[in-house]
């Protein structure tokens, strides 16, 4: 198989990133206007996944996107609420704006270190339960082993299974592919895990499931981008970026913010391509709008 960076005729060079970064680091300030900042909200999956989760504090979660149209009506709904697979039921009975979807971590999330068959049968399950998006990742295990072709039959298993029940609810189920990019370290190894998921059918590719060290960087997020940009140019399938793991700040968002619109231009900035997944962030952005502390989610 012809290899995957030469396959599309891209090659990650760090040093000129890393300028462009400081160019793009530069301007944040310019860049922050209230209007992209609320931009950054309507792409939130807004995410709870923690230990201690259980369906009242995640009830209580979606029961505040609920209200919030009615508490701040100058602001948009975020893009999805995030939870794991077996918490996916009760956000799709709690919400009642339909165009908030319902996200789930699935395939044995966050390290993807199971069978295969549970990792399929997880997904499939929590399409069933009322997921209309789903966030897998990447089997490091394969792909660090350079067992490409494995990491390929995973992903490829996990979508088979996720389109065949979304068939049979008679709707659509995106797919997001976690490359755990802190682990991955070199830029080469991300663009070829980036490569690697958008050939298998991601919808989107995702940074980081944010229980690693190292989560969402600027440079990964740049490289991805620049690998969507190259995929789409020889395809013309366009795949969607979202940066998670990390993302607190409305400096952090206005960052990720400009390396989207700098590399895939405007038509890629919404939540049909482009997403944050966070569980703090939606505060600060409004914190910073409002010029005041705000604590609502």
């Amino acid at each position: 198989m012809e290899p995957l960076l030469q396959k599309y005729g891209y090659n990650p060079d760090a040093e000129k990133i890393g300028k462009r970064l400081d160019v793009i680091a530069a301007n944040i300030d310019n860049v922050t206007t209230p209007e992209v900042l609320k931009t950054c909200m309507s792409i939130m999956d807004l995410t709870t996944l923690r230990t201690e989760d259980t369906p009242d504090s995640v009830a209580k979660l979606a029961a505040k996107v609920n209200s919030f149209k009615e508490d701040f009506p100058a602001y948009p709904l975020p893009a999805s609420v995030c939870v794991f697979s077996n918490m996916a039921s009760v956000v799709k009975d709690t919400l009642t704006d339909k165009s908030v979807h319902v996200t789930a971590v699935s395939g044995c999330f966050p390290t993807s270190q199971s069978f295969i068959e549970v990792k399929v049968k997880e997904c499939e399950m929590a399409v069933e339960a009322g997921a209309d998006e789903i966030d897998i990742v990447l089997a490091l295990n394969s792909f660090m082993a350079k067992d490409y072709e494995s990491a390929r039959k995973e992903i490829r298993a996990m979508k088979e299974a996720i389109d065949c029940a979304a068939n049979k609810l008679g709707k659509k189920v995106v797919l997001k592919v976690i490359l755990e990019t802190g682990l991955l370290v070199t830029p080469e190894r991300i663009a070829e895990a980036s490569f690697l998921a958008m050939e298998e059918g991601a919808d989107f590719i995702k940074t980081s499931t944010g229980k690693v060290s190292v989560n969402a960087t600027p440079m990964a997020a740049y490289i991805m981008c620049e690998c969507v940009k190259a995929f789409y140019e020889k395809t013309g399938r366009k795949v969607g970026f979202k940066a998670a793991g990390g993302i607190s700040t409305a400096k952090d968002a206005v960052c990720y913010y400009s390396i989207v619109k700098t590399i895939l231009g405007e038509e890629w900035l919404n939540k049909s391509l482009f997403r944050f997944g966070v569980s703090r962030l939606a505060n600060s952005l409004m914190s910073a709008i409002e010029q005041k502390t705000v604590s609502y989610f």
